[in-house]
Parts: C-alpha cells; structure tokens; sequence
C-alpha cells in the first residue's frame, strides 16, 4: 500500500499492486488494473518510486508463519 494526496489535498492509500500504468500529463494520472483513473499530487516518478519500495519491503520481512519445507530442508542439512 503506497499514500498518495488527491490534488484536492486529500491523502489515500492505494493498493501499490493494482496499478496497470501511470502517467504524467502534465498532471499524475495514475491507471488501475480496473481502468480506474486516479489524479494524483505527486509526480510521475514519486509514485513509481513508491510501489518499487513497497515491493522492496514486501520480501524484506520474513513470513509470519516458516514455510514448513523451508523447516524440513533444513533439518534434513543438519543430519
């Protein structure tokens, strides 16, 4: 999920994984997987920067729960 601001000074946050495209025209137009059209404050290249990150971070945490063939391959290394 990435915050953006409408350009009437409203914050949102968006599902950084259902954006299709964005566009800079010369407002930031950002397309949905839906055909939704959000306009957004930030620019082009903010809001790019932003689902990259969010991506990023998605793999930078372990999972909550181990994967339990993560947990067997591992036991079956240690004998």
């Amino acid at each position: 999920m990435i915050k953006l601001t409408r350009l009437g000074g409203e914050v949102f946050v968006l599902n950084a994984e259902l954006i299709r495209y964005v566009e800079a025209r010369p407002d930031t137009f950002v397309t949905l997987v839906s055909g939704e059209r959000v306009v957004v404050r930030e620019s082009m290249d903010e809001v790019v920067s932003r689902a990259l990150d969010y991506q990023r971070a998605k793999y930078l945490f372990p999972p909550l729960t181990p994967d339990p063939r993560a947990m067997l391959s591992s036991t079956a290394a240690r004998n």
